[in-house]
């Protein structure tokens, strides 16, 4: 494998671990609205995804859904988070940052959008890793 691609693909886990860290930091203030926590830890379980992609040198669509990002994963490898957990997940990626038909994010989705933001993270650490 290309070393450039390994870095790459550490590049964006690096980035995938600072939105996770954003999320924590925003679950632990009363004053943040839990919508925000939602939309960085969809970003971070995008670019993880992502970066496994890149470390399998697969190309990848400027897209935020994180199952169709999955199903480009090679043949077997998991995000750790089962389909409908990965399409609830992606939904933060619009309904976060936009009025629409959804309610409001709560402090629960918030924290169950990071605890499976951090599933998806932990997932690509170990793919990265296995260079």
């Amino acid at each position: 494998m290309p070393a450039e691609r390994v870095a790459e693909a550490e590049r964006w886990l690096v980035l995938a671990g600072e939105d996770l860290r954003g999320a924590d930091a925003m679950l632990a203030r009363d004053d943040v609205a839990p919508r925000l926590a939602c939309f960085l830890a969809q970003q971070a379980a995008e670019k993880a995804i992502k970066a496994r992609l890149i470390r399998h040198g697969i190309a990848f669509p400027r897209i935020h859904d994180l199952l169709a990002l999955r199903a480009l994963l090679p043949a077997g490898a998991s995000a750790g988070l089962d389909d409908e957990r990965l399409v609830e997940l992606s939904l933060w990626a619009t309904e976060a940052r936009y009025p629409g038909d959804l309610p409001d994010a709560t402090a629960r989705n918030a924290h169950r959008a990071v605890q499976d933001a951090r599933t998806v993270v932990a997932e690509a650490q170990r793919d990265i890793a296995l260079r």
